[in-house]
């Protein structure tokens, strides 16, 4: 489970998470939607304590996530905006790898869970090849697979579908759906809710660092308009 409570965070002394309070159980899929500037990329670097609180608290599994940060990182797993800018290795095998080797597991744990995860996004067999020729549909299906092979609860995205084409994006959905059904948490961060509004248990509306709203997806449709998120006509989201 992630509870934050009253999360504060600045930057240059300017207030940019401003008494954040949520709970995402586990197995949930929540949408985060607002517009850019909202705050949404600040609050889920919370999660795996890439950022600290200036006040209030985030805790992972009941474990202060800025006290145990390998821990939260192990239980949530953050895929960004841009896959490059998580690569930390050449070939995909052992981008991938990077994560459950830092956990200090042995050989035959790590193979498994590297084929486990590239697996997952219908990219087995394929550790030998160079990243930077890959298309942009499966890098982002290489930095989801780094995520997973960490097997965490939750699985955030941030914006993953930024340059995609439909292609790209249903393959990526589809695993997306797999996961949720196997009972991985998601939490979907993006000021465009199409493909995605229809897919969650919750949506948290968020505007100018503050939740302006925690709802179902079909309340949440008339509300997304306030917080200038389009809105997808029935059926499109």
């Amino acid at each position: 489970m992630i509870t934050v409570r009253d999360l504060v965070h600045e930057f240059d002394g300017e207030r940019v998470l401003d008494g954040v309070s949520l709970t995402i159980a586990d197995g949930e899929w929540v949408v985060l939607a607002g517009p850019n500037g909202s705050g949404k990329t600040t609050l889920v670097r919370h999660f795996n304590a890439l950022l600290e609180p200036d006040d209030g608290e985030v805790q992972i599994g009941g474990v202060p996530a800025a006290e145990n940060p390998v821990r939260a990182r192990t239980s949530v797993g953050m895929v960004f905006q841009s896959p490059r800018d998580q690569f930390v290795a050449a070939t995909v095998g052992a981008d991938v790898a990077f994560g459950p080797e830092n956990l200090g597991l042995d050989h035959d744990e790590i193979d498994r869970r590297v084929a486990e995860a590239l697996g997952a996004v219908n990219m087995a067999d394929r550790e030998e090849e160079r990243i930077d020729e890959l298309s942009g549909g499966e890098q982002a299906r290489v930095a989801i697979a780094g995520a997973l092979a960490m097997e965490p609860d939750h699985l955030v995205l941030d914006e993953p579908f930024t340059g995609l084409d439909w292609p790209a994006r249903r393959s990526a959905l589809q695993r997306l759906d797999t996961l949720a059904a196997d009972g991985t948490g998601i939490v979907f961060v993006t000021h465009d809710v199409r493909d995605v509004l229809d897919r969650a248990d919750r949506v948290v509306g968020l505007e100018s660092g503050t939740v302006a709203f925690d709802l179902p997806p079909d309340d949440a449709r008339q509300r997304l308009a306030e917080i200038d998120v389009r809105v997808p006509g029935p059926g499109a989201g």
